[in-house]
């Protein structure tokens, strides 16, 4: 693509249609293109019938609709799909698809890498390299959607996103919320606020601020239920301690009143699986409304972590729902092609060092320390 077409993937339909009011167009004219682009997936300006020949000839002259470019399609045995997408010569991400009887879901990359360093997480041993900008975000679903055949308000394969991918959305605030706001538009991909799902490592500030913006699910990556563990695992805890995200949890809560807040708990062997976690994560479950969903883990290459055994899962899940907690264990998708949850890894130009270390570390015959 010529550097100076503007990628019309950024836009969500506000932007959209302030781009087209300084071509001297109608607003309605960038509804139309919004309606070419994401119903029925075209990119080709000459192929909107709908638009004057004088409006598709400016757009092929100043304008792009440009997805990622899609490196490798893998397919699971299970029906989970997974796609590497090239975002520059250097960087690719990662996008999977998991279907469902009932739903199809996505799971969507924020950032190239992660800034975060969260011990379990496989994404987080490439280091970091860049937020991805708006188009490359909702791009990752425009090419799911085109592989999988959905068509908004009619053929739904994908039913549901959530931003669980690579990287920590909130550090990428603006470009994931407008993302997500294609994803909710009508003329985007029509879903209810209700099935874009947005999960944060906990940056206190942030979750409030999405409050104040968006209307989606929250999710909250706790997976320790005492400060002194959460800190070893998410190193983020040192920042925004348990407390402090609860009560950004419950303002959050309370702005969206029909909403609950899941707070996800990946189940690490002899490290957080004990009876007396439970019983520790069931104080903190009564301050708010929510519920847990219990991760199994998914080891890679280099971990110094193993996945708890399905006894000591199911024990730790019958403690909580005994006292009331909404619990949930989620199935283990697409770990055969590395699609699992926390083990998604792209190809990042690292500006850490944390990638180098970690290699270093297995040449070593060292596991991964937090």
């Amino acid at each position: 693509m010529n550097s100076a077409r503007v990628n019309l993937l950024g836009f969500d339909r506000n932007g959209l249609r302030e781009y087209f009011a300084q071509l001297g167009e109608k607003p309605f004219r960038a509804d139309q293109v919004m309606k070419w682009i994401y119903h029925q997936r075209v990119t080709d300006f000459t192929r909107m019938t709908d638009l004057g020949r004088g409006l598709r000839d400016k757009l092929l002259e100043v304008a792009a609709v440009t997805p990622p470019t899609t490196l490798l399609d893998q397919h699971s045995s299970d029906g989970t799909r997974k796609w590497l997408l090239g975002t520059d010569s250097r960087n690719a991400i990662e996008a999977v698809y998991i279907p469902e009887p009932t739903r199809g879901t996505l799971c969507v990359s924020s950032q190239v890498g992660c800034g975060l360093n969260c011990s379990f997480c496989s994404t987080a041993t490439q280091g970091f390299n860049r937020n991805l900008d708006a188009s490359e975000i909702i791009g990752q679903v425009w090419v799911a959607a085109a592989a999988l055949g959905n068509v908004p308000h009619q053929q739904r394969r994908i039913t549901n996103v959530v931003m669980m991918g690579m990287g920590e959305p909130l550090l990428n605030f603006d470009n994931v919320v407008r993302a997500m706001d294609v994803m909710r538009d009508d003329l985007g991909f029509g879903l209810a606020s209700k099935r874009v799902t947005l999960s944060t490592a906990g940056l206190v500030p942030m979750i409030d601020r999405l409050g104040e913006v968006s209307d989606v699910s929250l999710a909250v990556s706790l997976h320790a239920p005492n400060d002194e563990l959460r800190t070893e695992l998410v190193p983020l805890n040192r920042k925004y301690p348990i407390a402090e995200l609860l009560d950004a949890c419950a303002r959050y809560a309370a702005r969206k009143p029909r909403s609950s807040i899941t707070f996800e708990y990946t189940m690490m062997d002899g490290v957080n699986d004990h009876p007396d976690h439970a019983r520790q994560l069931i104080k903190l479950m009564r301050r708010l409304p929510g519920k847990v969903n219990l991760i199994p883990f998914n080891p890679f290459p280099g971990t110094r972590y193993a996945r708890s055994k399905p006894e000591v899962i199911a024990a730790f899940q019958t403690i909580l729902m005994q006292a009331g907690v909404m619990t949930m264990v989620r199935r283990t998708r697409g770990d055969d092609i590395d699609a699992a949850c926390g083990q998604l890894k792209g190809q990042v130009l690292d500006r850490t060092r944390r990638a180098a270390e970690f290699r270093k570390r297995i040449e070593e015959g060292v596991t991964h320390a937090a």
